[in-house]
């Protein structure tokens, strides 16, 4: 298909069909990732190690850290994209996330009731005897 000139749209590739793109260009793509990755991981490490970072707030710094470093891996390495040929990886990746966040809470919830509902360690102790 193509537009009133002739030129060939954008959207005419087909799921898993991929433009034309210079080996070059692919490995420009992977390296640049690769050179985020690498940086974000070194700056994890350097905050954690050092003082010179307020420490009640290194925690927060480390998760925004591996928030973006796991976008960089979507992006670079997953090829996920807004593209409308990516909507079937986008909601295999939301599910997967709705799976790993249900196993987290349910475990989370379970763990909170029995620890609730156990009785005190000095009671339990005079049971044995």
């Amino acid at each position: 298909m193509s537009d009133s000139h002739g030129l060939p749209q954008q959207a005419d590739l087909a799921p898993g069909d991929e433009e034309v793109v210079s080996v070059k260009l692919r490995l420009l793509g992977y390296l640049v990732g690769l050179g985020l990755a690498v940086l974000l991981t070194a700056t994890s490490f350097f905050i954690a190690g050092t003082d010179l970072v307020w420490q009640p707030s290194i925690p927060v710094a480390i998760i925004v850290l591996a928030i973006a470093q796991m976008g960089v891996h979507l992006v670079f390495f997953l090829h996920i994209t807004t593209g409308p040929d990516n909507a079937n990886n986008v909601l295999a990746l939301a599910f997967g996330l709705l799976i790993v966040f249900l196993v987290i809470a349910g475990s989370l919830w379970i763990m909170a009731n029995l620890n609730h509902n156990m009785m005190p360690m000095d009671q339990i102790m005079q049971m044995q005897r």
